[in-house]
């Protein structure tokens, strides 16, 4: 069985620059981009991702709006969708999960969770 591929969405390039640089470290295939539709582009046309990273505040579309688009995606229905936010208030993680989002995730993030969120797929 190959790596695990992971697409992390995100509009800052340091997160991307930690995550990746974590998720490589543990084996993962890592590809990424700094907006949600460009996200939608990429799953769009690689059917073989095992999980998005989408920071759930961006400029233009952020992820509530995004993970249903995603969603819609024939070959991503069954992609896991970790919800990524700064903003960890109460009701985040219900509203993110109620969007679609499979799992979330707060920032600074817990890299021994998100391996665990990352361990199901």
């Amino acid at each position: 069985m190959g790596k695990k591929r992971v697409l992390i969405v995100d509009d800052d390039s340091r997160n991307i620059f930690a995550l990746v640089n974590t998720l490589k470290a543990k084996s993962f295939d890592c590809l990424s981009c700094l907006s949600a539709e460009e996200a939608l582009k990429i799953l769009k046309n690689d059917s073989l991702i095992d999980a998005v990273l989408l920071d759930m505040m961006m400029p233009e579309m952020d992820g509530y709006e995004a993970i249903p688009l995603i969603k819609a995606i024939p070959s991503q229905e069954s992609t896991l969708v970790v919800a990524v936010t700064a903003q960890a208030m109460a009701g985040d993680k219900e509203k993110c999960l109620e969007a679609g989002a499979d799992a979330y995730i707060s920032k600074p993030v817990d890299v021994d969770k998100l391996l665990q969120i990352l361990g199901e797929i």
